[in-house]
């Protein structure tokens, strides 16, 4: 049959050309009478036996390839004209609640076909494939109509339902089939990942990388090849799971209000604080629902799933981390009450002060959070932290899971910011109780005789009482945030930053001073630098050095401190020898 190809340089001879001709004339006759072979055939009534049609095949093989795309598009149609009729739009079975039917249809029609015509064709026409891919485009055109149509009537449960079956269906064409026949424009790479494991209270984005690059699944060339008419519904799938995730925040909101952060850790026992499992609960159902995404589309739904993430996180974080954060009571009013106190004690001695040091401080002490409401901010803090590392996580697998055309707008920079703002506010607010211990003593210094000093001795009750406070405050804090011993260095780095400005400010107001004052005052000053320095170890029964960040910084700020109190000494050594 292909001889003539040997003579297309010679048609310019007349018998050359003629015998062309004639050749072509056969072909065309050729392809004329098998497909009116095929289509007596399967003409129903009078169809004949199928047996000679198996050369009729042999032969189109090698005619004109447009003869045998023909012969199979006619023939691929005929074999649906039973499915066009059963699931005509006005059909009970034409709707989203039984497209089940759709695809048993299909698979028994396939059976059938197979067992009756199998032999006729040759295997490399794949002419089952092309059935199989036919019914997917005319499922697919179907639906979007019939959708169109009866949009109203569509709610999430119908929408997931379809999409399931729909998902299984195409799966199982990928089982059966390569996809050969399919044109580039058809498939729709997918991956589609059925990992659900849930990690909690770990990390639940956490995947297994451990999985290389071959042992990942082949994405299915059929993938979405119906499912794609479903995503213009896909906004009821989002409102639904705005609803949902409305509904679990009220849960959240009403749980912290019966038991708020903390209460449960508290209970008079004093150790590490727990990750709220209202989060923990939170970031698995977005797990959840970004797997179920992927699987019904990884395009622009995707950034409406990644908006409405975003919406509860940031409602998280008011709801149930900033609200529930106990409001410190200000002790703006400590100066005041103080210096009325102060007044009863102008006349007395140094000794006599002494004495009556401890009735004082408690007299001109303000209010402090509680041990429950101390750990309800450790608990917090540690949740906040947990959400942060949590939240960059899912902002990385938004930005894996969806088609790459859209990965830069996924962006959790927002979130990310306001979870850092809660761990801020939390720290101030332990770093403000332990300013509060200590603001009373402060304020004692400076009403000390500092001038009547005769002679130095141990280090002064107001240094024992700030000492004390952190002694019994530290360990308890540092236990709470064993989790993120970051964010408790960043703790005792702020205290000690906002205490030494503080102690700075009340050396200024220890006037008047003679020179023995003035080294009582360096050696005060030593004892509570000690004090800050060890801050992060306090309390460790083994002696722990404290982070070099945090030394260094300390060090520069107390240098100042002592170039102060020693020119002071100097002076009145300078006076003394005039005098």
């Amino acid at each position: 049959m292909q001889v003539m190809q040997h003579f297309n340089n010679y048609m310019d001879i007349p018998q050359v050309k003629q015998l062309s001709d004639q050749v072509r004339q056969i072909h065309v006759e050729l392809a004329q009478q098998i497909t009116a072979d095929f289509k007596q055939a399967f003409s129903g009534q009078n169809s004949k036996h199928f047996n000679h049609l198996t050369e009729g095949c042999s032969v189109l093989s090698v005619l004109d390839p447009k003869v045998k795309k023909d012969l199979l598009v006619w023939f691929v149609n005929i074999q649906l004209q039973e499915y066009a009729h059963l699931f005509d739009e006005n059909q009970d079975f034409a709707w989203l609640d039984k497209i089940d039917r759709r695809y048993a249809w299909i698979k028994k029609h396939l059976l059938d076909f197979e067992s009756k015509f199998g032999t006729i064709f040759p295997p490399e026409w794949e002419v089952s494939e092309r059935i199989a891919v036919q019914f997917c485009h005319v499922t697919r055109e179907d639906l979007a109509k019939l959708m169109n149509k009866r949009r109203s009537e569509i709610d999430v449960k119908l929408l997931l339902y379809a999409i399931q079956r729909t998902g299984n269906f195409e799966s199982l064409l990928a089982k059966r089939f390569i996809g050969s026949t399919l044109e580039a424009g058809d498939a729709k790479s997918t991956a589609v990942s059925n990992d659900a494991a849930e990690k909690t209270p770990g990390n639940p984005f956490e995947e297994e990388n451990k999985k290389s690059e071959n042992e990942k699944p082949r994405p299915s060339p059929f993938a979405n090849l119906i499912g794609r008419c479903f995503e213009p519904y896909l906004n009821i799938y989002i409102e639904s799971l705005d609803r949902n995730l409305a509904d679990l925040m009220s849960k959240f909101v009403s749980d912290s209000k019966t038991q708020p952060p903390g209460a449960k850790e508290f209970n008079g026992i004093e150790g590490p604080s727990s990750v709220l499992s209202s989060c923990a609960d939170l970031f698995v159902f977005y797990k959840k629902c970004m797997l179920q995404c992927t699987q019904l589309s990884t395009g622009l739904i995707m950034l409406s799933l990644a908006e409405t993430f975003q919406k509860y996180l940031r409602e998280y974080a008011l709801k149930i981390l900033q609200n529930n954060l106990p409001k410190i009571v200000s002790s703006a009013g400590i100066g005041t009450s103080m210096s009325n106190i102060t007044r009863d004690f102008r006349d007395l001695s140094t000794s006599g002060f002494i004495q009556n040091f401890q009735s004082f401080l408690k007299e001109g002490e303000t209010a402090r959070f509680s041990k429950e409401e101390q750990s309800r901010i450790c608990c917090i803090l540690t949740t906040a932290e947990y959400c942060l590392e949590t939240t960059q996580q899912l902002e990385e697998k938004l930005r894996e899971k969806i088609d790459k055309s859209y990965s830069e707008k996924i962006n959790l920079s927002q979130e990310q910011d306001i979870f850092h703002n809660v761990i801020s506010n939390c720290i101030q607010l332990l770093v403000q109780d332990l300013e509060t211990a200590c603001d009373s003593a402060l304020t004692t210094m400076t009403k000390v005789q500092w001038s009547s000093m005769e002679v130095v001795g141990d280090q002064s009750n107001y240094v024992n009482t700030i000492i004390g406070h952190l002694r019994q405050a530290i360990p308890t804090i540092r236990d709470r945030l064993s989790s993120c011993r970051k964010y408790f260095t960043q703790l005792c780095l702020n205290f000690a930053n906002s205490f030494i400005i503080k102690l700075v400010q009340q050396l200024y107001k220890c006037k008047p001073l003679n020179a023995v004052g003035a080294e009582q005052l360096l050696l005060d000053v030593h004892m509570l630098k000690t004090a800050l320095l060890d801050l992060p170890s306090m309390g460790y029964q083994i002696q722990r050095k404290a982070p070099v960040t945090y030394t260094k910084v300390k060090r520069i700020i107390y240098k100042l401190i002592f170039k102060y109190l020693e020119v002071i000494i100097y002076l009145f050594n300078i006076l003394s020898l005039i005098i």
